[in-house]
């Protein structure tokens, strides 16, 4: 194939196809962030990582980029494993390992970068990501499927509540009449 048709190809199949991968594969994650943001929050507040973050404040700027960037070096590859593991009949392992991976990443990562936000924002190229990294969010969490989602959500949230609510008075009329 000669060299011009091989440009095509790649400007006009596999550039859009891969931006589309692209964009969905951190659309799904962002849905999935938002989903155990509150979970990891409160594994976040257990004692022991108020001595992590203790000894992270104590670092510098770049062993604290380092120790930022582990978990997702570590983490990350794991998601495909899950998929491949869907994929090969083995469905509930993969969520298994999808669901675990994306839970300690958000509670590592977003912990590591609460604590030590400032101190990484002197390093300039990760500055520099930082910044286009919150406008792409931006971007995304206007998109109307996003704002979508987030009311479809929050319905949820509150339907589970007052499934609780109700279950709640239902136990305490049962324990009063018993």
């Amino acid at each position: 194939m000669p060299r011009e048709s091989l440009q095509k190809l790649r400007q006009w199949v596999l550039r859009p196809l891969l931006t589309v991968v692209a964009v969905l594969y951190f659309f799904i994650d962002a849905l999935v962030l938002e989903a155990i943001r509150p979970l990891a929050a409160w594994i976040g507040r257990l004692r022991v990582f108020a001595r992590v973050a203790a000894w992270i404040s104590r670092l510098g700027p770049y062993p604290t980029l380092a120790l930022f960037v582990v978990p997702l070096v570590v983490l990350e590859p794991l998601k495909p494993l899950g998929l491949y593991l869907m994929g090969t009949g083995h469905a509930v392992e993969g969520v298994v390992v999808i669901g675990v991976a994306e839970l300690l990443k958000v509670t590592l990562v977003e912990r590591l970068f609460r604590i030590s936000k400032d101190k990484l924002l002197t390093i300039p190229a990760f500055a520099w990501c930082y910044v286009r990294v919150v406008r792409w969010l931006d971007w995304l969490t206007a998109l109307p499927p996003w704002r979508a989602v987030k009311r479809m959500a929050a319905r949820v949230r509150e339907a589970a509540r007052n499934i609780l609510r109700t279950l709640r008075i239902w136990v305490r009329r049962a324990a009063n009449k018993g």
